[in-house]
């Protein structure tokens, strides 16, 4: 199957349950990170086209039924819509590799670990609170009901598409809400093949709906009064953006944002191990992860050699297409992430000591592909380690002693993910309670599903993932009554 084959209905947006044209008939080009050829394209929507979806969504919600249903009346369609995206996983793959140059090899465990999260937020109808009751101290009776938020745009990056946006799905459906899917132009696939779930499932007409666009379409969006809520997943810039406009309208919003995490080194995990757990990390999704530890904070006594041993496991890495078995890193995701990168690399030059990398290699004509890169003797204070690269760049700061090393780590406005190299179990509790983000590992970047994740400080507002990751499509509401209703009783 090619990549143009991998949605059912790419000529056309889902709206109010049917697909149909976009109304300016435009179109949306994928190009490959591999070759940098187009290589499929999907309806483009205009403001018109959002205008319907919002409509289509509203008319769903406030007229029901989905809001009015049950929690596990609800988690059935999405255990269907769970089926099909289980038997669409290999397409699902395929369009992760072909959009974004995710390896081929990773793609398959990526998609299944997606399609999991999906079934796990369906299954919390069963466990999640949705009303409880608790003893007034002034009246009676006191419930406390949670209660879908209404329509949600739910805006998903580039780098993980899938992933994201069937979690954002997943909990606003669960939760009771309908929703405009607005993926990124890059990446639109992963959403297509979510709508046709929704289709397949027989979801309420307008419940789910798909319009692709670029960024006057979503925000378009997120101004639209008819949507009460907006979860965005992207880039810290663009986040402040949204943020400002909800604030404006007093509209509800969930921001995950950008990072520049932090791992610090103890003197008790030896050099080579941390130069192979570093390099392995920072070429992972070539270093499109919003939570990528790229600043690595040493003691100062032992930083030539860990510049050195990095230096030696970086250039170890093969550096190839997406789709070759024997590639460990692929090329970066568009045109503009490499010339993103690139001026991040020349700035280093200018600034800190470059050690391997920075260059697209010899071997590799076209696609967009650059070679792992270590910049040693960082400031902190520099650009390169105080803003979100997105690209394979490591940075490495020499630090006094811990609590310099912690300093230097809070030392950031991001805070949404961090790690501690050690073998000591109770210094990396220690460390991970006094360093200010949202989530700290032991010995890598490690991934659970169903725990909240998200970030302080410029890393955005709110949580994802489990119990806090639904709360977040929910709106709290008390009942004061003399006694308890029947149907409660």
């Amino acid at each position: 199957m090619t990549i143009a084959a991998i949605a059912r209905h790419p000529d056309c947006l889902f709206i109010g349950g049917e697909w149909g044209p976009a109304a300016g008939g435009g179109r949306i080009a994928i190009v490959s990170p591999d070759s940098e050829a187009e290589v499929a394209g999907v309806a483009e929507g205009s403001k018109a086209d959002m205008d319907r979806a919002v409509e289509a969504a509203r008319d769903a919600f406030d007229k029901g039924p989905w809001p009015d249903m049950s929690p596990g009346e609800r988690a059935a369609f999405l255990h269907k819509m769970a089926a099909y995206l289980t038997a669409a996983e290999p397409r699902l793959a395929q369009a992760w590799t072909g959009q974004v140059g995710g390896l081929a090899t990773h793609a398959p465990g990526m998609t299944t670990l997606a399609t999991m999260t999906f079934s796990g937020i369906a299954a919390m109808a069963d466990s999640f609170e949705f009303e409880s009751r608790r003893a007034g101290q002034m009246v009676g009776e006191v419930i406390v009901r949670r209660e879908p938020v209404g329509v949600v745009a739910a805006i998903a990056p580039w780098n993980a598409p899938y992933f994201i946006m069937a979690a954002k799905v997943a909990n606003a459906l669960l939760a009771g809400c309908t929703v405009v899917m607005k993926p990124a132009p890059e990446t639109p696939l992963e959403a297509y093949i979510i709508a046709e779930a929704a289709e397949a499932a027989e979801l309420p007409p307008g419940v789910l709906n798909l319009v692709c666009g670029h960024r006057d379409a979503a925000d378009y969006l997120v101004r639209h009064d008819g949507v009460d809520k907006v979860s965005f997943t992207g880039s810290t810039a663009t986040g402040k953006h949204i943020g400002a406009v909800c604030a404006g309208r007093v509209a509800r919003c969930t921001l995950e944002l950008g990072g520049k995490s932090a791992a610090i080194v103890r003197d008790d995990f030896p050099t080579a191990d941390a130069a192979a757990l570093l390099a392995g990390t920072i070429s992972m999704m070539s270093g499109q992860v919003c939570a990528m530890l790229s600043r690595a904070i040493v003691p100062r006594k032992r930083h030539d050699a860990l510049a050195e041993a990095i230096a030696d496991e970086m250039r170890k890495i093969r550096v190839g297409a997406s789709t070759d078995p024997e590639t460990q890193m692929g090329p970066v995701a568009m045109k503009r992430q490499l010339e993103k990168v690139e001026g991040y690399i020349a700035e280093g030059r200018l600034t800190a000591d470059l050690i391997t990398g920075g260059e697209r290699p010899a071997h590799l004509n076209r696609g967009y592909f650059i070679e792992p890169t270590l910049f040693a003797n960082v400031d902190n204070r520099s650009r390169i380690a105080q803003e979100e690269i997105f690209g394979p760049v490591l940075c490495l700061i020499p630090a006094e002693d811990e609590d310099d090393a912690i300093r230097i780590a809070n030392e950031s406005r991001f805070g949404l993910s961090g790690a501690v190299l050690t073998h000591d179990v109770d210094a990396a509790y220690d460390i991970a309670r006094r360093v200010r983000t949202g989530t700290m590992n032991q010995n890598g970047i490690k991934l659970e599903l169903g725990v909240p994740f998200g970030g302080y400080k410029q890393s955005g507002i709110g949580r994802e993932g489990g119990p806090d990751g639904l709360m977040a499509y929910l709106e709290t509401k008390t009942i004061l009554l003399d006694g308890l209703p029947g149907a409660v009783a």
